[in-house]
């Protein structure tokens, strides 16, 4: 399944205590729930701003779909091409 990393731009989003990161999380995990199997988010990664996400999903639609119900931003979707890491240069 195509994979995709989603830019939400949410200024401050880096000073959420912990408290406010799970309810987010439950709340995207709720419409996960709701829109089936055919979409799933893998992890994210907290900056001062913004949050980057990574998703499978069969499209860039569903994400945004996923984006509009659960009410955070998707300022950008991008599919993965090709993951490379250390390894990749040996």
């Amino acid at each position: 399944m195509p994979q995709f990393v989603i830019e939400r731009e949410m200024p401050g989003v880096g000073n959420l205590c912990a408290g406010d990161l799970q309810e987010a999380s439950q709340k995207s995990c709720h419409v996960l729930k709701d829109l089936g199997p055919d979409i799933q988010w893998v992890n994210s990664y907290v900056t001062d701003d913004k949050i980057y996400c990574v998703y499978r999903a069969p499209s860039a639609d569903l994400i945004r779909q996923h984006a509009e119900k659960a009410g955070f931003p998707a300022n950008s979707i991008a599919q993965v091409r090709a993951v490379i890491d250390p390894t990749t240069a040996e």
